[in-house]
């Protein structure tokens, strides 16, 4: 995309948020739902297909595109983008970077257009960020594979029209090599929704668990069409959805910065407005110090991925330092705001709850640190 093109994006999903997205906030919070016409919306403004390659209907963003259209849409409620995340990232790359042409002409025009809603589905009760327990198994029968076995926590299963699909195929001495791939039409008999999750936050964005009951997918739905290669996919499209995520912290960073930085101008106490106080002063400048870090670390990261290098390690220092930025962040407007941060009508406290799953989904703080750590020791510092 050219430079001009690229900024036309960018002024309009600014107007989107700003305009559409920002005055819905409590409503979506209160209602548990984004409104019909807001997704149809994201539809006109081709936010389901960002990342899906032109040929097939989508917008083809680099990494660095995408960060920056990420960015933008972080300055409101994670819920708008999660309506359409899954189909920008894990539902979609999986077929983009190892589907078969069928697949792809199958599902990629569908999932640019906002028809198909595609989620991820991995986590189960006893396997998340550590694959090896995976219990959802396919079992092949003549021209068929059928499924059975439970997902959790699966974004967008309420509404999906697709789900990839995580399955053992094989008992292998490595476990993660004996994991299969699917694309999953939702409508397919013998599968079966849990209720949707109370959460913490994030409300709008729905998640449950996805039931896999004598479900019959046929061969072809192997995303591929080469059994045991499911978790070198997986793996294959973290990167960029941990980059992404991580530009979405630093966007929910500017927001809350944002925020404070007005309030400490408005608010006064002690007959002068509290910006003047250096405490409050020292709060501002670590967030904005934090925000710029983080923002500079996942430009740097989504650039390498786009020359070419290998950004395992970058993806996930990025990923890490930016959730947990952002909720020190949320934690200083909180303070800053005092009364007015913990209840509801500010808005402060909702970020509170959001932003706190970042440093969960898309491999936890945790995972990161390991996986930062593993790839410090195999190699060297540069």
């Amino acid at each position: 995309m050219d430079n001009e093109t690229l900024e036309e994006l960018l002024s309009a999903v600014r107007r989107f948020v700003d305009r559409r997205l920002v005055p819905l906030e409590a409503q979506v919070d209160n209602d548990d739902e984004v409104p019909a016409d807001v997704v149809d919306e994201m539809r006109t403004l081709g936010l389901f297909g960002l990342t899906i390659p032109e040929e097939y209907g989508g917008l083809g963003l680099t990494m660095v595109e995408e960060v920056r259209v990420a960015m933008e849409l972080g300055r409101t409620s994670p819920a708008f983008r999660s309506v359409f995340g899954t189909n920008v990232g894990i539902g979609s790359q999986g077929i983009v970077i190892d589907g078969t042409d069928a697949q792809k002409q199958a599902w990629l025009p569908r999932m640019a257009r906002g028809e198909v809603i595609a989620s991820f589905c991995l986590t189960e009760a006893d396997a998340g960020s550590d694959a090896a327990p995976l219990r959802t198994r396919a079992h092949r029968r003549d021209d068929h594979y059928v499924l059975e076995g439970t997902k959790r926590y699966i974004t967008n299963a309420p509404r999906a029209g697709a789900f990839t699909v995580m399955a053992r195929t094989a008992d292998t001495e490595r476990p993660a090599d004996g994991i299969t791939a699917f694309i999953v039409d939702a409508a397919t008999p013998g599968i079966r929704l849990g209720r949707p999750e109370k959460k913490m936050g994030q409300r709008g964005a729905h998640i449950c668990d996805v039931v896999f009951d004598g479900c019959e997918v046929p061969a072809d739905a192997v995303i591929g069409g080469v059994e045991g290669r499911g978790f070198r996919t997986a793996m294959k499209v973290i990167d960029r959805g941990r980059l992404s995520i991580a530009a979405v912290c630093v966007g929910s960073a500017s927001r809350l910065v944002q925020e404070m930085r007005r309030y400490a101008l408005e608010r006064r106490q002690f007959g002068r407005p509290i910006a003047e106080f250096q405490l409050v002063q020292a709060m501002l400048a670590d967030s904005e110090t934090e925000r710029r870090a983080a923002q500079a670390l996942v430009l740097e990261a989504a650039r390498k991925r786009d020359a070419g290098a290998r950004v395992t390690q970058d993806a996930a220092m990025a990923k890490y330092f930016a959730s947990e930025m952002v909720g020190r962040v949320a934690d200083r407007a909180v303070q800053l705001f005092g009364g007015a941060g913990y209840v509801a009508d500010y808005g402060i406290e909702r970020f509170y709850r959001d932003v706190r799953l970042f440093r969960i989904y898309e491999g936890t703080s945790q995972i990161q640190q390991l996986v930062i750590a593993r790839e410090l020791l195999a190699g060297d510092a540069g």
